[in-house]
């Protein structure tokens, strides 16, 4: 999959993600994640290499070229639902956002689990993103169950 250049812009392809390509993923989700305002989950090695290692793994990067431009992780099974997908991380570099290359990995990592057998594909998006909301908006997902997230802070 590659987007046709725009005269002044190099074509900006969609591959499966690779052993090679870890560095660059970790590093550009250590970029644009704030994983405090979504403190269940953490950004890591770890949770790259789960979505790789699972069961139809969809792990997609959109390469410029070499250069990372963003990269997507999804796997089938969410919570006790072994037939949907989960699309858990998505990034695109900034210097690369409005550009369609959400769009692009998004679709990639849907095929894949709806190849795999997923009847639905569930992701989460932070209250605050309004563009990550929009996003999957755009691509076919709607808003359904809505989670608050209650904190009791400790006393010293």
């Amino acid at each position: 999959m590659t987007t046709p250049a725009a005269p002044d812009r190099p074509a900006i392809g969609v591959a499966p993600m690779a052993a090679t390509h870890l560095a660059d993923v970790l590093a550009l989700g250590h970029r644009v994640y704030d994983t405090s305002v979504k403190p269940y989950t953490s950004w890591s090695l770890s949770a790259i290499a789960g979505h790789m290692d699972g069961e139809a793994s969809a792990c997609w990067v959109a390469l410029d070229g070499d250069r990372l431009a963003g990269f997507v992780l999804g796997s089938m099974g969410f919570d006790q639902r072994a037939d949907w997908g989960n699309l858990e991380w998505i990034a695109s570099a900034p210097e690369y956002q409005g550009r369609g290359v959400a769009s692009r990995l998004v679709k990639a990592c849907c095929a894949t689990l709806t190849e795999a057998g997923a009847s639905a594909v569930v992701t989460d998006v932070e209250s605050r993103n309004t563009a990550s909301a929009a996003l999957m908006r755009r691509n076919g997902f709607e808003a359904s169950v809505s989670v608050t997230l209650f904190v009791r802070e400790t006393q010293p």
